[in-house]
């Protein structure tokens, strides 16, 4: 492990043999669930870098293990587009946990991640020993979707950071008016990798046909009976106050099916909420030392 970097690289095989990807911080036995970090549509594990850093070097230390699905980050890209879904996406979680020795951990999942966390719900529900969802829930609206689509496929081509940063502010600053210089930095030190070419997004270009194929003219099947299935998982629900994917209404759906589920909304923030910024990594990481005293 980079003492500079407090992470390191671990590759592994999918079932179907590509190679995959994933950051892992902190120590193997610190004695307390491990936390696995599930990023966004088109994110990568570096989304996480300072929340796990926080986590895994708190006074109740954890491993933390953040996740590049295919064809993101520093996984491989896959010839075949069609693999680009939360089921298999869910899938390659599993081997990468079993690679790595993990029977069961607390998950963070934001957006697609969340989307993910419910898959393993329903099929593998004795992996998550805790939840935080960040700004996703069962039921998706199509605006947020819609917004999401037509900054993939207008995606700009910036040619510095500096660029990148005024762009995204462009995209997103409506929806974000709580951010500093700094956080819009971090997001383009996410979002972009520096080549050759001058900066790319680091994820398979191919990913944007799989949001472009949706018809967003017909309701979007809701999740509530996976969500159900994870009834009995200590579950935290963040929402970005501006957020056009989680409404109020769907959050307070999931309140009345989840009683025990503990809520955020964070001010100022639209899809999905910075979690290293503000109050938010403490919040998770007492929420996630509670849920494992309560568990214990």
């Amino acid at each position: 492990m980079s003492n500079l970097e407090g992470f390191s690289d671990f590759f592994y095989a999918a079932a179907d043999g590509l190679r995959l990807h994933a950051r892992v911080y902190g120590e193997a036995n610190s004695g307390h669930w491990p936390v696995v970090c599930l990023p966004g549509l088109t994110r990568n594990a570096r989304d996480f870098h300072e929340l796990a850093l926080r986590l895994s070097v708190g006074s109740i230390p954890r491993r933390v293990v953040a996740f590049d699905y295919r064809g993101r980050g520093q996984s491989a890209y896959d010839p075949d587009v069609s693999h680009y879904n939360v089921g298999v996406e869910a899938g390659d979680i599993l081997a990468g946990l079993a690679a790595l020795g993990i029977e069961a951990a607390a998950f963070i999942g934001t957006s697609r991640g969340g989307l993910i966390i419910h898959v393993l719900g329903a099929s593998r529900p004795g992996v998550l020993k805790a939840i935080v969802l960040n700004d996703i829930g069962p039921v998706i609206e199509p605006a947020g979707l819609a917004h999401i689509q037509s900054y993939l496929e207008r995606a700009p081509s910036p040619k510095t950071i500096a660029e990148a940063m005024d762009s995204q502010r462009s995209i997103h600053g409506k929806d974000f008016p709580m951010l500093t210089d700094a956080d819009w930095a971090r997001m383009v030190g996410a979002l972009y990798r520096e080549t050759d070419q001058g900066l790319l997004p680091d994820f398979d270009p191919k990913l944007v046909d799989t949001v472009a194929g949706l018809d967003l003219s017909q309701p979007l099947p809701a999740l509530w009976p996976q969500f159900d299935a994870l009834a009995a998982i200590p579950l935290l629900a963040i929402r970005g106050a501006n957020s056009r994917l989680l409404s109020e209404g769907a959050l307070q759906q999931m309140q009345e099916r989840h009683p025990a589920m503990e809520t955020i909304t964070v001010e100022g923030q639209g899809h999905a909420p910075f979690l290293e910024t503000g109050s938010l990594p403490d919040t998770i990481a007492t929420f996630l030392d509670r849920a494992e005293k309560q568990g214990a």
